[in-house]
Order: C-alpha cells, then structure tokens, then sequence
C-alpha cells in the first residue's frame, strides 16, 4: 500500500515516518495540510513541537505496533 493511503486511518496515532534521504522520526500525525505532513514531537523535558515535512521527502508512514506482555505497577 502506498503511504498516501495510510494517512485517513493514521491521523491522531504515533507513527513512525521514513524520508527519502535515510533518515527517519516518530510522533503523533496530526494530518495534511499545503503539501505538507503535520507530525507533533517530543522535544525534551515536557515540550513537543508541530512539525511540517514536505510530502515529497517521505519514503514511509507506518503505525506503532500495539505493547504486549504490558504491567501495570
């Protein structure tokens, strides 16, 4: 499946997103807007930031798997 197809069932999930040069990030995907993939990350302490990457840099969006084995403490 292409990654353009990914995006409905992906908005307001953690993802992780592969870019064309190798690279990669992971945050929630907020959505699409003016060509651009809109994904919140943490940045440190309690900060995060919106970012904007431009569509035509993303090789890959995927989902993050489900936790298993979880504890509760």
């Amino acid at each position: 499946m292409h990654w353009h197809y990914k995006i409905g069932y992906l908005i307001g999930q953690p993802v992780g997103i592969s870019f064309t040069n190798g690279q990669g990030t992971s945050g929630i995907l907020c959505g699409v807007s003016g060509g651009k993939l809109l994904v919140t990350e943490y940045l440190y302490q309690a900060q995060f930031a919106l970012k904007q990457y431009d569509l035509h840099m993303i090789q890959d969006i995927n989902g993050f798997p489900p936790c298993h084995n979880q504890k509760l403490y």
